[in-house]
């Protein structure tokens, strides 16, 4: 509990701060795409299958910021920083970072009560380490796309 309310504070601290040249457009498309996105794929692994959850096994209220303001600024962090216009060898280092960063903050969410509140069922940080970048691949796809969107709708 201790780190989620640190993230969240921190983490939508750091976005607040250095967000630059992302529309609030693409923002709010960021932030709820990441929500529904979420939302869908933890309704089978969570709920369905009891990969992993969050706090409990069931449905609670003390998720709700994990789903909501939690994730939704580290996505953007992610999009503002990522090197477009970068080469190939510059896209995966940057993968790289953020795949060391996830799985490191996936280990420390997993820490006891009451720093932790992220638990495993049959999931384990090799599948982490397998989804995370397709879900990021996912995440660039999108926001080309809306951003494809809004220039074509300024035109």
């Amino acid at each position: 509990m201790i780190l989620q309310i640190t993230s969240v504070i921190l983490f939508n601290f750091i976005i607040y701060k250095t967000i630059k040249g992302i529309s609030a457009n693409k923002i709010v498309h960021i932030w709820i795409f990441t929500i529904a996105f979420q939302l869908l794929f933890d309704i089978f692994i969570d709920l369905k299958y009891k990969g992993y959850w969050y706090f409990t096994q069931e449905i609670d209220w003390v998720a709700f910021p994990a789903y909501t303001i939690l994730v939704p600024p580290v996505n953007l962090m992610f999009i503002n920083w990522y090197p477009f216009t970068g080469s190939f060898m510059k896209k995966i280092r940057y993968f790289i970072i953020w795949e060391i960063f996830f799985l490191s903050y996936e280990a420390a969410a997993m820490l006891p009560h009451p720093f932790g509140f992220f638990h495993y069922g049959w999931w384990s940080i090799w599948h982490s380490a397998i989804v995370n970048p397709i879900l990021l691949t996912i995440l660039i796809v999108y926001y080309k796309w809306i951003s494809a969107l809004e220039k074509k709708a300024c035109v």
